[in-house]
């Protein structure tokens, strides 16, 4: 299970850190993940952090979004800068193994931005 938090409202151009803590021990060896999901539309790949920290992002947020991870807290962090209104979505983490998502989802974390 996760728990997702650090969401909230910001205004265009702002910037957010958001946190995902595993309520149990994440192998080091999954890759975890972010998803976003804006209403009315599919839950969509954000970024991805392998077991050795390497990242892939969506064009949509490459340049912008940063994804790492703490394996001693079973965290894994999104910092979003430059944010743009159609950021705004539930973003949610989870773990992959071979590019299969292999975690529950938990509550996600609601992010906004409008001014």
């Amino acid at each position: 299970q996760f728990v997702e938090s650090g969401g909230g409202l910001v205004q265009p151009g702002g910037s957010l850190r958001l946190s995902c803590a595993a309520s149990g021990r994440v192998s080091s060896s999954y890759d975890m993940v972010w998803y976003r999901q804006a209403p009315g539309k599919q839950r969509e790949l954000v970024a991805t952090i392998t077991s050795s920290s390497l990242t892939n992002y969506a064009d949509s947020v490459k340049g912008r979004f940063t994804i790492s991870r703490d394996n001693a807290k079973n965290t894994v962090y999104l910092q979003m800068n430059s944010l743009k209104p159609e950021a705004t979505a539930v973003y949610f983490c989870n773990v992959q193994f071979g590019g299969v998502r292999v975690g529950s989802w938990g509550q996600g974390t609601q992010v906004t931005v409008s001014s």
